[in-house]
């Protein structure tokens, strides 16, 4: 290297929905993102060199997420963190991994996506199999007559429904409906009716929160009584404005509360000095995820994707998401998911 010459910024690729219906979603993951790039970076950046992050939308849409994925490719992003969607996720992983890209979702809670036996797939949040057994687990504890579980026919809502099925089965609990919607669909009055027909006491439903939100307030308009539990891609404050007070009692599991740990409240107040929301259950996984791309470069010596994979999976890392160890497929060794009560103000009361 001739003299005086900078060493390049690391690009850093975050890709999610800033437009489209969970774009919500987005909005914490960028802002997490963007969070730990700004503080990495006022520390002297990673082995003296600035993260640069390429910030693209793919709407959580499968067939854009190939298309940003490719974009950040021919930008020469090496790291990326994203996708949010399980559906859009995958397909990008599969370039990313072709191309030696190192890719942390933060939000991609879908088995699938870690059991390819990819170098370079990590995440900064638990399963699937983890969260559906931990409500079905906790519909099964209250002693339930029946449970119909609705799932909205994609990767990560049909995915999880299912673990809550089969977990719901396993414990002796009747499951007489296990049907799905289509996403974007508005009027959900049929289900309802038939739901009302079954005489559930409690309705799961896999997916994301503008559908269940239409669904909350249709099921209150026409009397059903059930009680509706969902995953973490309900748990958005959101779905209030959507359901009205139909949200009241919803229950939802989510990561924990990690804006809430003690040695979090200085950036949770650095969040809250640039009036952004720490609270939401990606903005801190996101906020990780950079971490852990700057702690595998520093760790490995090296801005190579496989030789930070490489220590990604050799180490331990302090995150603000807790102690993180890796196993061989990416996925983190230990990882909560909590049942709250959500209410309709926004705000959710831990019942676990």
């Amino acid at each position: 290297m001739a003299a005086g010459t900078a060493l390049a910024d690391i690009k850093v690729g975050i890709a999610g929905p800033k437009t489209g219906p969970v774009a919500q979603y987005g909005d914490m993951q960028f802002s997490g993102a963007r969070m730990a790039i700004e503080r990495i970076n006022a520390d002297g950046g990673v082995m003296g060199v600035k993260l640069d992050a390429v910030e693209v939308d793919d709407v959580c849409d499968p067939k854009q997420a190939v298309t940003v994925a490719n974009r950040l490719v021919n930008e020469g992003v090496r790291f990326v963190v994203g996708h949010l969607c399980s559906s859009s996720t995958q397909p990008a992983s599969d370039i990313y991994e072709d191309e030696g890209i190192l890719m942390i979702t933060p939000a991609s809670t879908s088995p699938e996506i870690t059991t390819r036996g990819y170098e370079l797939v990590f995440r900064t949040i638990g399963l699937d199999s983890m969260q559906g057994p931990v409500a079905g687990k906790y519909l099964a504890s209250l002693n339930p007559g029946s449970v119909a579980v609705i799932h909205d026919k994609q990767q990560y809502g049909e995915g999880i429904a299912t673990a809550v099925r089969d977990t719901l089965k396993e414990a002796g609990v009747e499951v007489p409906m296990f049907e799905g919607i289509t996403a974007g669909d508005k009027d959900f009055s049929s289900l309802v009716t038939k739901l009302k027909e079954a005489d559930v006491d409690y309705v799961y439903y896999g997916g994301y929160h503008p559908e269940l939100g239409l669904m909350l307030r249709q099921a209150r308009q026409a009397g059903l009584l059930a009680q509706f539990m969902g995953p973490e891609g309900v748990g958005n404050k959101d779905i209030n404005s959507i359901a009205g007070d139909a949200a009241e009692g919803l229950l939802v599991t989510l990561p924990p509360a990690f804006d809430e740990k003690a040695e979090n409240q200085e950036l949770v107040e650095a969040f809250r000095e640039k009036d952004e929301d720490p609270s939401g259950p990606f903005v801190l996984t996101s906020y990780t995820a950079v971490q852990l791309i700057a702690d595998g470069i520093e760790q490995a010596n090296s801005q190579d994707p496989f030789e930070v994979a490489k220590a990604l999976r050799a180490g331990t890392f302090e995150t603000p998401i807790g102690t993180i160890e890796y196993d061989d497929k990416g996925d983190m060794k230990d990882f909560e998911f909590v049942v709250y009560e959500w209410h309709s103000d926004g705000s959710k009361t831990p019942v676990n």
